[in-house]
């Protein structure tokens, strides 16, 4: 979320504010923020699909204000972890936090912001610039920044279960590739190609029984869990030819 350079003397507290308006807290100084431009939003929205489909993922947010205490109200653009249900601002911090950096960011107010975040338990905080060549910032509590380039993969051990693509954070088909992979991994698939093998599998015990070939529990079970989608593609092509169950894997 972009901010304006203005900071508004305090004291302040978190509680004096409401949910929707346009302001942080950084030691109780009130700092406004801005909407975000097209760009900033359609990315945050990538992003967001993303990772909050990872199978490990329970809670995830967008603009979630979090306030460990009363003179801190941070809101990421992307929070993962540690999102209530209930109303108002969540203490602590979410264990994965994601800003997006446009055209006009404030630097010294971006860096006040992963200060704030990292302390108050952030584990990683992932900064995606959009301006200019594409690259992820990562930071992480007592260690150097460090960058991720297009074709590179982030890692949050503990918070996902699934590496992350740099371009899933930004670009629309592969934060739509990311999004089904583990939308399949929720199921209880590894992949596209395991789904493949399955529907190929009920095709395969389905020609050997119109066949009249009779098929073991053993051997369903072993078909069925087959997720060798050109394995399971083989055998529906010797199934047509056999007549005997244990012709199946034999090679013709």
């Amino acid at each position: 979320m972009s901010t304006e350079r203005k900071r508004a003397r305090g004291p302040f507290r978190a509680d004096q504010l409401r949910s929707g308006d346009p302001y942080e807290l950084s030691d109780g100084h009130a700092i406004h923020v801005a909407p975000a431009a097209g760009r900033h939003a359609d990315a945050t929205t990538r992003g967001a699909h993303a990772l909050s489909t990872d199978p490990d993922v329970t809670s995830a947010g967008v603009d979630v204000g979090y306030s460990p205490e009363p003179g801190t109200l941070r809101a990421p653009d992307i929070a993962i972890g540690n999102v209530p249900t209930e109303p108002g601002w969540v203490q602590g911090a979410p264990p994965l936090a994601v800003e997006y950096a446009d055209t006009g960011q404030d630097e010294d107010e971006l860096q006040r912001k992963i200060e704030d975040l990292l302390r108050a338990g952030t584990k990683y905080l992932w900064v995606v610039r959009l301006a200019g060549a594409r690259r992820v910032e990562i930071y992480e509590q007592g260690r150097p920044m460090r960058l991720a380039l297009p074709g590179q993969q982030l890692l949050a051990p503990g918070v996902l279960r699934n590496p992350v693509l740099v371009e899933a954070l930004y670009d629309p088909e592969a934060s739509m590739d990311a999004a089904l992979c583990n939308l399949l991994q929720r199921r209880g698939y590894d992949d596209l190609d395991a789904v493949r093998a399955e529907s190929k599998a009920e095709a395969l015990l389905e020609i050997l029984a119109a066949r009249g070939i009779d098929v073991p529990a053993e051997v369903q079970h072993r078909i069925r869990s087959c997720a060798d989608a050109a394995q399971v593609s083989r055998w529906l092509a010797r199934a047509v030819k056999i007549e005997r169950i244990e012709e199946l894997d034999e090679q013709r």
